[in-house]
């Protein structure tokens, strides 16, 4: 679990400072597409063909916080949390 934590880029830590800010603001067209603005992808890493995990936290029956996630880091979690239970050997960051 503390790997996990390690390699979160959110993850909770005594000696990192994590910040929440609004990076932009989307508007859904009549086909429910959204645009990511080129800035916000270029930090992000984001490239054409990445595929992007949208995580929902609910309160009281509604959808309240929406969440984009790279598939790659998502996937790499779930490794790390299984791997050790099903056998399957993960790979280090060098």
């Amino acid at each position: 679990m503390k790997q996990i934590r390690k390699n979160m880029c959110c993850g909770t830590s005594k000696t990192s400072k994590v910040n929440c800010r609004v990076e932009s603001i989307l508007s859904i067209d009549d086909r429910g597409q959204m645009v990511l603005p080129k800035e916000v992808r270029e930090r992000a890493g984001i490239c054409p063909g990445d595929r992007l995990v949208v995580t929902s936290w609910e309160k009281d029956g509604k959808v309240c916080c929406l969440t984009l996630m790279k598939g790659d880091a998502l996937a790499e979690m779930v490794k790390g949390q299984l791997g050790p239970i099903i056998g399957v050997e993960v790979k280090q960051d060098e």
